[in-house]
């Protein structure tokens, strides 16, 4: 959510709803046709915003991470039901083929959606027509894959199981997973198609463990674009990283050969959680209280005592547990993530309360300096009392995809690797 927070709130308030212990912070903020392409990696077109547009998948670094925010998400964790090395990164390249495909607003397969008529179609059909809304794939590793294919040797060592963080209730029906694809497009019917044919070809060798749809994107990588809010009705992201920051992009989201494994060089680390958000409670809270957790006012989005959204907060005009302060870089010992979160509203519980919050998603160069970090000094933060962190995982991100002959995870599984 924004980067931070009030005094401690009464605990009546927590005992309306019936949910004890709350979940930590909602996330820390760092203070076809010819179709128009966008570069894919670190060097980000502003202007290749524009919805339907394609969004280049070859580059240094896989697209989706800092390419301008889509509205939409389709996010996907598998787990790999074989033990077949070999037939393993057979469908990573068939996954890389039809991704190439997919996000150049094309059919899956050779034919579009046809091929022999007593065979299923080649592709599933919904996205035929569709513009490529720049749709982004964008693929990771979980710790649980270098276990079941011997590749401890390989495993990064920032790729770290996360920590049990205070107020945790993780599901684990929407933890964890061998594998993630992360689909963004303007268009959440691309998203989802993207993501639905990935399982139709993977089909006998991964099956999907979990899975979340997104909207209405809570944090941006064009800060000249207005800063989106989150459903607690607050602006997110004032501080993230642009992605046309190169220097910072260097600094905290791509790994390098140095940090490890020459295999993740120009690769990142994601940290993906489900942060059930307490609706009910915080729509009955006071519009000072909820600037107070925030430690931002709620219509400019200003740091307390200043007049605009983007001027330097002053952290110790807020309160000692506002969100702001506790999640500013300069609380985390310069700790600083990207962040594509998203909103998602999943029905109800049961119990006629929203099944509703932030699908947070953040990039960094190493999550042991960066999420957890920032996770750990959020301990205290107001906001805990309005969310709970419900689902969790971790992934090691490869860099891009470098040409035709080029395959997701190469760098990984290639003999030479």
């Amino acid at each position: 959510m924004t980067d931070n927070t009030p005094d401690t709130v009464a605990p009546s308030r927590r005992a309306l709803i019936g949910w004890g212990g709350a979940g930590l912070a909602l996330g820390a903020v760092a203070a076809g046709g010819t179709v128009a392409m966008t570069r894919a990696g670190a060097d980000v077109d502003p202007a290749g915003a524009e919805t339907g547009a394609a969004v280049a998948f070859h580059g240094t670094h896989q697209a989706g991470i800092a390419t301008p925010v889509q509205d939409r998400l389709h996010f996907a964790a598998f787990d790999v039901t074989t033990d077949d090395r070999a037939e393993l990164t057979r469908m990573l390249k068939d996954w890389t083929e039809a991704a190439r495909k997919m996000t150049a607003g094309h059919a899956v397969g050779e034919g579009g959606y046809g091929g022999l008529a007593e065979a299923p179609p080649d592709d599933t059909g919904e996205a035929l027509g569709l513009k490529p809304s720049r749709l982004t794939l964008t693929i990771g590793f979980g710790p649980s894959l270098f276990e079941k294919f011997d590749l401890a040797d390989r495993r990064p060592e920032a790729l770290v199981d996360l920590p049990q963080f205070a107020g945790d209730n993780l599901d684990k029906n929407r933890s964890g997973g061998d594998l993630c694809v992360q689909a963004c497009a303007d268009d959440p019917q691309v998203a989802v198609h993207a993501i639905r044919n990935l399982a139709r070809i993977g089909m006998g060798t991964v099956v999907i463990r979990w899975s979340q749809l997104g909207f209405g994107k809570t944090s941006s990588t064009t800060p000249d674009a207005q800063t989106p809010r989150n459903l607690m009705g607050f602006k997110d992201g004032t501080r993230n990283i642009a992605g046309t920051e190169t220097d910072r992009l260097k600094k905290f989201v791509w790994a390098d050969s140095a940090d490890g494994p020459e295999w993740m060089n120009g690769g990142s680390y994601l940290v993906a959680r489900r942060i059930r958000m307490h609706i009910e409670t915080w729509d009955r809270t006071s519009l000072q209280e909820q600037e107070d957790v925030f430690g931002r006012d709620k219509g400019e989005g200003a740091p307390v005592g200043k007049a605009k959204e983007r001027d330097e907060p002053f952290l110790k005009a807020m309160k000692p547990d506002a969100h702001v302060r506790l999640a500013h870089p300069a609380a985390n010992h310069g700790a600083t993530i990207l962040r594509r979160g998203y909103s998602f509203t999943d029905g109800t519980d049961g119990l006629g309360r929203l099944d509703a919050g932030l699908f947070f998603l953040a990039y960094q160069r190493d999550v042991r300096k960066g999420f957890i970090q920032i996770q750990r000094n959020l301990a205290t933060d107001a906001l805990n009392e309005y969310i709970q962190h419900v689902g969790s995982a971790v992934f090691a991100i490869p860099p891009g995809v470098r040409d035709k002959d080029d395959w997701w995870g190469s760098t990984l599984f290639s003999k030479e690797a």
